[in-house]
């Protein structure tokens, strides 16, 4: 799919390392905090990664859920914004959420949504005050691919005036 002149905008800055950093020092500190990185985002599919290490990790020696899920929720988020870049003005929110796991998180993850298709056919159908949603879904691997967690991340949108 072809994206917009905004979209192609904020796909640039957000896979740039020092704009991505910069911006979720103002939006999202945790993301900073836990080094999430944006490894991949285009119409189709968001991959975010987390490593494991000191700020990242839980007293059992893996990666603190709250910070799996937050590198989760990016992948379904950035998805979901590149989505909307340039399109008019929308409501966007988290309305449910799940987890499952897997495996202990005991090394860099990297969680992929791949529902961009979906979303972006979402996103141009819905008209002005019209609403609708989406539960993406987020898996997490290992470096070897095996999975580790997945997210089910529940957005709602709505088309305002």
């Amino acid at each position: 799919m072809n994206l917009n002149s905004a979209a192609r905008e904020y796909q640039r800055k957000m896979t740039h390392p020092v704009i991505f950093w910069f911006a979720m020092l103002v939006k999202l500190p945790s993301a900073v905090f836990w080094r999430l990185k944006i490894k991949n985002l285009d119409s189709e599919v968001c991959q975010v990664s987390i490593p494991y290490f000191w700020r990242s990790q839980n007293p059992f020696r893996s990666i603190y859920f709250a910070a799996l899920a937050g590198a989760a929720e990016l992948s379904t988020g950035a998805l979901c914004q590149l989505a909307l870049a340039g399109k008019g003005s929308f409501s966007m929110l988290v309305v449910d959420f799940r987890a499952e796991y897997f495996k202990k998180a005991n090394q860099k993850i990297t969680f992929t949504c791949d529902q961009g298709a979906e979303l972006f056919k979402l996103i141009e159908a819905l008209e002005v005050n019209q609403s609708n949603q989406l539960t993406m879904i987020s898996e997490g691997k290992n470096p070897v691919g095996e999975l580790v967690a997945r997210f089910h991340v529940t957005w709602s949108f709505k088309r305002k005036a």
